[in-house]
């Protein structure tokens, strides 16, 4: 009988849906990390002091945690490129992400709830370079930004329910330890889901059918452009801590809508994720000034508005919140080489930390000594990306 071929269309059609199982599967993934790790993160501050930790060492262990959650994964990102074994690193940081949670159930000195506490950020800095590397490739087929965009917006469905679950935990009195242990759940679910991904689809790489040689330099000049531009937008970002600190103490909201003003926030967060995905897949990498001019207006509304303006300037925090978890990232992909993806999202990931940190950090000073003063700061540093953006976007069509 003669051998017939499969026709090249349908070939494709088939690349395809396997490419948006794997997204919605990572999704999958993310979905369960987020509630297990952002529900935890929404009671370790009381739990520390609980313990009989300071104020002082609350910040240290919250501001060193998230330094190593971004600044390892240079490292993390450099090594999976080194070594291809993007899977094993994954699964690595994965395990020591969603166990380090439900362990702090088990931890009756804050010493121990501290290191464990850290050791779940070094867990998400050592798997997200690689997942990252790997989701890129199921994006190639289904669109960069609807990929990005659409695990974006499953992962924040997770970062809202985890807290949710803890609140409720709690509201029939069970106990900061009952809590950990109830999101061990979650976390054994995103491991689970996670093995069947590598049981599914070892070679990720295989979903991406073809992939554009790029020049051959390990970070292009566009991609060091575009660090530089990310880095401002980082740097003029207010952290949601700081918000909610204003919030307290302007007396703009309550203790329990505090909270919610977050939730709104990100659940805006994923709607935009996906909205947003899609017009970067139609219109390329110019919608991130559209973005970044509409969320720039977060900070006047936020810290001058009254309840109302404040619960708009959130949404449109969760504006570009959503932007910056799945465009930006899903730009990467488009102006690296395939084998350095995971060392080019480990320096993105790292350079958007370092700055998220240091500009948190001067507009915490800058809040104590005038709040026009932040306003200012974080409107211009934030347009001033808007250059740096349009000179990488023409950089990229010249390459």
């Amino acid at each position: 009988m003669e051998h017939q071929s499969i026709p090249l269309e349908h070939k494709k059609s088939i690349l395809k849906q396997s490419a948006l199982r794997f997204v919605v599967l990572l999704g999958i993934v993310s979905l369960f990390a987020d509630m297990t790790y952002e529900g935890a993160r929404s009671i370790t501050g009381p739990f520390l002091a609980v313990l009989g930790a300071s104020a002082t060492v609350v910040g240290i262990v919250s501001g060193f945690g998230e330094l190593i959650g971004y600044g390892l994964r240079l490292i993390s990102g450099y090594i999976s490129d080194r070594t291809g074994k993007y899977w094993t690193i994954t699964l690595l940081g994965y395990a020591v992400n969603m166990l380090a949670v439900p362990l702090l159930a088990l931890s009756g000195r804050w010493e121990i709830a501290a290191f464990l506490m850290i050791a779940e950020r070094l867990g998400k800095a050592i798997r997200t370079p690689a997942r990252d590397a790997m989701l890129s490739h199921a994006t190639k087929e289904i669109g960069r930004g609807w990929g990005f965009g659409l695990h974006e917006a499953m992962d924040q469905i997770g970062a809202v329910l985890g807290p949710l679950i803890v609140s409720s935990v709690l509201f029939f009195r069970g106990g900061y330890q009952t809590s950990f242990g109830m999101l061990l759940v979650p976390a054994l679910l995103a491991l689970i889901v996670l093995v069947t991904v590598r049981l599914l689809h070892p070679r990720p790489r295989d979903l991406e059918a073809v992939s554009v040689k790029l020049e051959d330099k390990v970070f292009p000049r566009a991609f060091r452009l575009y660090l530089m531009a990310v880095a401002l937008i980082a740097a003029g970002y207010a952290d949601f801590p700081l918000i909610a600190y204003h919030f307290k103490k302007a007396s703009i909201a309550s203790d329990t809508w505090i909270p919610i003003f977050y939730a709104v926030a990100m659940g805006v967060d994923a709607l935009a994720a996906i909205l947003f995905g899609r017009l970067f897949d139609r219109v390329g990498i110019s919608i991130l000034i559209g973005v970044s001019v509409l969320s720039s207006l977060f900070a006047p509304l936020v810290f001058l508005g009254g309840f109302d303006f404040a619960l708009l300037g959130m949404a449109l925090w969760g504006v570009g919140m959503g932007a910056q978890e799945s465009i930006m990232r899903a730009a990467v992909a488009g102006m690296v080489s395939i084998d350095k993806r995971g060392s080019a999202y480990g320096i993105f990931n790292a350079g958007y930390g370092v700055f998220w940190f240091l500009g948190s950090v001067l507009m915490g000073i800058l809040y104590d000594k005038s709040i026009p003063s932040l306003i200012i700061f974080s409107v211009l540093i934030q347009l001033t990306y808007i250059p740096l953006l349009i000179v990488t976007k023409r950089e990229m069509e010249i390459t």
